[in-house]
């Protein structure tokens, strides 16, 4: 197939130089993919050791996502799968959730993840966070409030995958991280979190 790429690119005047320039990005695209979707280590990775604490309580069983159950542990949004009705969902607009980290890190993005408008049985995700902020935490505390790190919105006409930079003033280490939702795209009834991770530069020892 690539074969076929290239040869059509050189009929068309298209020069040895661009073809290889264009075979460049597709294979850097396909390590990307390969790297998580991301490139960057996941601190919040459940296989790593985090644990998903401190939460918006109860968690909600929703079943009215044309047959899924969307609502599941928050550990879920510490794992890796992704395929509809594998949320964590809550009820109403407003939730939380701790993350205790593998490492303590100097966190520099977060991702937040959600499915894509053409695998939602219904067609839209107005579930899918919409405002969200994330705190840092020296560690796990139920008295530590966190400090602030950011504000952003998730698009929900954007790609599944979207990652944040955090403000340039964040130089502190913390154990785990906070994600506060403060609105989704439209559902009244529920928000559902897929998946969150957490970049950085780990602290050395």
């Amino acid at each position: 197939m690539w074969r076929t790429v290239g040869e059509s690119l050189q009929k068309e005047g298209l020069g040895a130089i661009m073809v290889k320039d264009v075979h460049e990005i597709v294979q850097r695209a396909l390590c990307l993919y390969k790297a998580d979707g991301t490139g960057m280590a996941d601190y919040a990775l459940e296989s790593l050791g985090p644990v998903a604490q401190k939460h918006t309580a109860p968690g909600l069983r929703v079943t009215a996502c044309l047959g899924c159950h969307c609502g599941m542990l928050p550990r879920t949004v510490i794992q890796p799968e992704m395929h509809p009705g594998k949320c964590w969902a809550f009820k109403g607009s407003e939730g939380f959730l701790t993350i205790t980290l593998s490492l303590p890190v100097h966190i520099t993005h977060v991702t937040l993840e959600h499915i894509p408008k053409s695998l939602s049985p219904t067609g839209h995700i107005d579930s899918a966070p919409r405002e969200f902020a994330v705190y840092g935490l020296s560690g796990f505390d139920e008295q530590e409030e966190g400090k602030f790190l950011g504000r952003f919105t998730y698009d929900s006409d954007g790609e599944p995958i979207q990652t944040f930079e955090l403000l340039d003033s964040v130089k502190d280490v913390y154990g785990a991280a906070q994600l506060r939702v403060l609105s989704n795209w439209g559902n009244p009834e529920y928000s559902c979190v897929y998946r969150f991770r957490v970049h950085g530069q780990p602290h050395p020892h």
